[in-house]
């Protein structure tokens, strides 16, 4: 059999407010012809659909369509994030159409989507997201679980596994799971989900006594195999878009899992725009240099010593889709000395900035409005 897995697809997230829409409806595209192509029995989407517990009607009608799409050539199976509203993503999923599985109740996660029952076949088991303070009391049997990741999981992951011991035989089974495994590499766009500082959970309690064959994990968004010596086959297949600059680097993926095989296949997600970050000198910046960064979402660092006028400006005009400027020098670092000076008079600094960067003093109505302004605002 084949499995595709995606996970966090964040429908509704922008990059530091540009529009994301257009690579959202190309991932739609990509996923639907794949799933097509490669003959695919079953999509898993393992958590974070939307980016949001409230998405935008537009991503829901994204959704839904898409999810149309697929189900003519596959099955999907789909559970709720941190980022997602268990309640909304899962409302009607009792009424879902034929080989549409919306996982989002914990207490039901230890019952599979069983695939081509016997020998050959596949028990899928989609875990959503756990939350701690809510899912202690939900999983809690006698004895009250903790207030940490590592007891909400280690009750979910036990009632699967007695679930598995019970059907028996020797089909190829799945955790899906929305988690930070310990040694899984972050980047600065996932949300935090620590509870008392405590955020991860070890890789050796999905391994129930030898069962299982792979764990397919969302939340971290760059795609990487986790997991130790003795752990069955795990994987983030990361997020299908760039959400951060820190992702810059990222070749987003979705993972093709052959079980007969047990080999996976990462298949490359088209790249809507890449992301790039320049650090150079205004001249440099303007220069032919950089000319192959025209399409590019950019963060530009500007290393002039001294902060050139207009620079965003010139810069907007020939990089239109830049969403982040610095300027970066050693002009700009701040002692300690300094920093005691702008807190015990951060009027005097305000007054240096509106100098530097407009290339003029402030006139006395100016000055008179920027100090009534810091008046109310720090009052």
């Amino acid at each position: 059999m084949r499995f595709l897995h995606t996970a966090d697809w964040h429908l509704g997230r922008e990059i530091h407010g540009a529009d994301l829409t257009p690579a959202f409806e190309q991932w739609a595209d990509h996923v639907v012809d794949l799933v097509a192509s490669e003959g695919v029995d079953a999509l898993f989407i393992s958590g974070d659909v939307y980016d949001r517990a409230v998405p935008p009607v537009a991503m829901v009608e994204l959704l839904s369509d898409t999810l149309s799409r697929l189900l003519e050539h596959t099955r999907v199976i789909m559970t709720s994030g941190n980022h997602d509203s268990p309640q909304r993503l899962g409302f009607g999923s009792a009424f879902a159409r034929e080989g549409l599985h919306i996982c989002t109740d914990s207490r039901r996660a230890h019952i599979p989507v069983v695939i081509d029952d016997g020998a050959d076949g596949a028990l899928i088991y989609p875990i959503p997201y756990l939350d701690p303070p809510t899912e202690r009391d939900r999983l809690a049997g006698d004895e009250p679980l903790e207030r940490s990741h590592i007891a909400v999981n280690t009750e979910m992951l036990a009632r699967v596994e007695a679930d598995m011991r019970r059907r028996g035989g020797n089909p190829y089974r799945i955790v899906l799971s929305h988690t930070f495994v310990i040694g899984a590499q972050p980047s600065e766009s996932e949300r935090d989900i620590s509870v008392g500082g405590a955020d991860s959970i070890p890789s050796h309690i999905f391994r129930l006594g030898g069962l299982t064959d792979y764990v397919a994990l969302g939340h971290i968004h760059g795609p990487q195999a986790v997991g130790t010596q003795g752990d069955p086959l795990m994987r983030y297949s990361g997020s299908p878009i760039a959400f951060s600059f820190s992702e810059e680097k990222h070749v987003k993926s979705s993972v093709l899992l052959d079980t007969r095989s047990g080999e996976t296949t990462l298949i490359p997600a088209p790249v809507y725009r890449p992301l790039a970050t320049l650090e150079d000198t205004l001249e440099n910046l303007l220069s032919a240099k950089y000319a192959g960064y025209g399409d590019h979402f950019l963060r530009i660092r500007v290393t002039d010593p001294d902060r050139p006028a207009d620079l965003y400006a010139k810069l907007k005009k020939r990089f239109a889709h830049m969403l982040a400027l610095e300027h970066v020098s050693e002009a700009t670092a701040v002692t300690l000395e300094q920093l005691a000076a702008i807190r015990s008079n951060p009027l005097a600094v305000l007054r240096e900035f509106f100098a530097h960067a407009g290339g003029r003093e402030l006139t006395a109505a100016e000055d008179q409005l920027v100090a009534a302004t810091w008046e109310e605002v720090s009052a």
